[in-house]
């Protein structure tokens, strides 16, 4: 049996590097992390329909059950940063494919029942952090297995198209919830308002799906020599750039996750069925467009990977900052609509965020492996990531204790202020720290 550690590893050295490992490790790695997202974005899915089902939820319970996910998610990254160097890729990527099946496996049987307690729900979507929260330990790990002069389409790619599982969860989940699944006839569906609804569907679906990535990776993976104990690792809070790039990816994923876990939520709050609108005919769904936002920003992460190599992240993480605050504040305008015709402003505008945010999360990537030491590069992309995972948290929390335009216009000023500090510290002509 060959061993599972690989030896005399050194991606900067061609004698030394194995380009298929890594692509197979890329591949592996970015099909569990789809499933992740599944996991972590299934409650911003299943809320929008909890009270067609029979629940009795307040607007600003619905709120805070999608903000779950992302608050334990921050708390999980903050654990998962340190695994890399500990654990290994293979157990890494293979426990974890595991784990998403657990929370999944809670709301299949929660929702059958109406009358299943708001803790227990409020449990659940905690659960559902372990999904965005293996995102700390993945991408570093990643990393470990590409030259720089690749890091930035590597992780392009794992990033951008493993935040799919968003938009995949969120376009899928409805759909699923329309029709009983094969070999699931005796679980009775429930009623809804235009018919039967099986919402349970949209968690049981992807449970053999991450079986599956676990197999994949305990058979297929391999583990790097690279090692660091907790207290070595610590040292990235003595580098300034780990603090000022965390703030920079709190302003692209933050808000990116944040704003994509409550987009359904938000919609129908303004334009929807529990809007001023509510009664009129053609009202738009929020579960009909909540997978735009996070296909857009996935796709556009994934497209960027490459540029950003060509001409370094910097520059395109202030062209993301100038873009959402710009497009934030163009929504801000929208939110207390007097007809539904200004939807498609408002829709407009939110989508035209997801696509800087996107540019963003590509940049900021790109530009840590470049302005860091290798090893301190890793812990700092893992802490920026348990950092900016909180989005969802925030975000459902400020919607339900303010008004969503002072929200709105709040997350454009602080766009406004990293631009200046992006530009100043990485992007501007003999910037100190340029990347």
């Amino acid at each position: 049996m060959k061993s599972a550690v690989l030896t005399d590893w050194n991606p900067e050295d061609s004698q030394s590097w194995d380009s298929k490992i890594a692509w197979r490790t890329l591949a592996i790695t970015t099909y569990s992390m789809i499933m992740a997202f599944c996991v972590w974005f299934l409650v911003s899915a299943i809320a929008p329909k909890l009270n067609d089902i029979g629940f009795h939820l307040s607007k600003e319970q619905l709120y805070w059950l999608t903000s779950m996910p992302g608050l334990s998610c921050g708390l999980i990254r903050l654990a998962y940063m340190f695994l890399p160097p500990l654990v290994g890729t293979r157990k890494l990527v293979g426990y974890s494919s595991l784990l998403y099946a657990i929370p999944m496996l809670g709301w299949f049987v929660a929702v059958q029942n109406p009358n299943t307690s708001y803790g227990v729900l409020l449990a659940l979507a905690f659960a559902c952090g372990i999904g965005g929260g293996s995102f700390s330990g993945y991408m570093p790990s990643t990393g470990y297995f590409f030259p720089k002069r690749l890091q930035g389409t590597a992780l392009g790619i794992q990033a951008g198209i493993g935040n799919l599982g968003m938009s995949v969860i969120q376009l899928v989940g409805p759909l699923l919830m329309g029709f009983g699944l094969f070999g699931m006839t005796w679980v009775a569906p429930q009623a809804g308002a235009s018919g039967p609804i099986h919402v349970h569907n949209a968690a049981i679906f992807f449970v053999p799906w991450t079986i599956v990535a676990a197999i994949l990776a305990f058979t297929l993976l391999k583990d790097v020599p690279v090692k660091a104990n907790i207290r070595q690792q610590l040292d990235i809070f003595s580098n300034s750039n780990t603090w000022v790039m965390t703030a920079m990816y709190v302003m692209t994923f933050g808000i990116f996750s944040g704003f994509a876990a409550q987009f359904a939520l938000i919609i129908n709050q303004h334009y929807g069925k529990d809007s001023a609108f509510a009664g009129m005919e053609g009202l738009p769904a929020g579960a009909g467009y909540a997978f735009l936002g996070p296909l857009i920003g996935s796709l556009v992460r994934f497209a960027w990977g490459p540029l950003c190599d060509k001409f370094g992240g910097a520059i395109w993480t202030f062209v993301s900052a100038v873009g959402m605050a710009v497009t934030l504040g163009w929504a801000a305008l929208f939110l207390e609509p007097k007809d539904l015709g200004q939807f498609p402003v408002f829709l407009t505008a939110m989508l035209l965020m997801f696509f800087f945010s996107g540019i963003g999360n590509a940049g900021t990537f790109k530009q840590m492996p470049m302005i860091m030491p290798k090893r301190q590069a890793g812990g700092a992309i893992g802490f920026t990531a348990a950092v900016a995972s909180l989005g969802p948290f925030i975000v459902g929390v400020a919607l339900s204790s303010m008004s969503a335009s002072l929200w709105f216009w709040l997350c454009a000023a602080y766009c406004l202020a990293c631009a200046a500090l992006c530009w100043v510290r990485y992007a501007r002509p003999g910037a100190p720290f340029p990347g």
